[in-house]
């Protein structure tokens, strides 16, 4: 048990590995206890006992399959009823990079089953519980691809574009009310996704960040009340820009008359 000054609890699903294992030693360093959820219960209790060595921070392995619905049920009953928890990182998912007549269907709706309804259970849970206490923190995990659907499998884009329009709409709906909500979306990133996926060979490109920098670059946009985080964009105005338009865009949607360009005949009144 530490006896250091606490920051409250941080839940990190996905955590005995990659981005996840990272968000848990660093959320620790910053004076957080943790409850680390994963699949893969040796590793996981690897992760804790490593992190708790080292920070001296409570750190407890709940080991869970968030594709399993008792599993699921018992971290939703967590997040719900443990009011010592101030912090939610939701970063357990799936990917891949196969094109749609390469790829399995039982594996992308796994995949649907992970990155979108356990997530959104999950925030369902603790939701509620934050906005009652009038304080607490979810930290949403995108994707890039998210924005640039084409890049991977459809499927896996579609379920982080998900994720971020889902993060949009949390913070219309808690705004004012306590809780900050963060979406973070890594471009490739040197972890084991890439082994699951079935393209190791992108963990030694160029283009793709370690996750240590990825996590630090992640909270420190945290820290600066960024809504959308985007470590490996360099010209941030340019996220704002392209928001801006699409708020914009949004606006002009609402017409009772098809538009001019289809050369329909509308029976709305004139």
């Amino acid at each position: 048990m530490s006896s250091l000054t606490s920051k409250g609890v941080a839940v990190v699903t996905g955590a005995s590995s990659g981005i996840g294992a990272v968000y848990a030693d660093r959320l620790a360093k910053r004076g957080f206890d943790l409850i680390l959820v994963a699949r893969n219960e040796e590793r996981l209790k690897s992760v804790a006992h490593r992190i708790e060595s080292e920070t001296g921070r409570k750190v407890r392995a709940f080991p869970a399959d968030l594709n399993d619905k008792a599993s699921l049920a018992k971290v939703e009953a967590l997040l719900r009823d443990d009011t010592s928890i101030t912090l939610l990182v939701n970063n357990a998912g799936l990917g891949s990079v196969a094109p749609i007549l390469q790829a399995d269907v039982d594996t992308v709706t796994d995949m649907i089953a992970l990155n979108i309804t356990a997530l959104t259970r999950l925030t369902y849970a603790v939701a509620p519980a934050f906005v009652a206490r009038g304080s607490g923190t979810i930290i949403n995990i995108a994707s890039v691809v998210g924005i640039a659907a084409e890049m991977l499998n459809g499927v896996y884009s579609a379920s982080k574009s998900y994720v971020i329009s889902f993060g949009h709409s949390l913070q219309n709906d808690l705004s004012g009310k306590g809780v900050r909500v963060q979406t973070v979306l890594p471009g490739a990133t040197a972890t084991e996704f890439w082994d699951v996926a079935g393209y190791a060979a992108q963990k030694t490109a160029s283009i793709t960040m370690s996750a240590e920098d990825a996590v630090d670059a992640a909270l420190v946009g945290l820290d600066n009340g960024e809504l959308v985080t985007i470590p490996g964009l360099h010209d941030g105005e340019a996220w704002d820009r392209w928001e801006a338009d699409r708020r914009e865009l949004s606006k002009k949607f609402g017409n009772s008359k098809p538009a001019q360009r289809y050369g329909v005949k509308s029976t709305a009144a004139a």
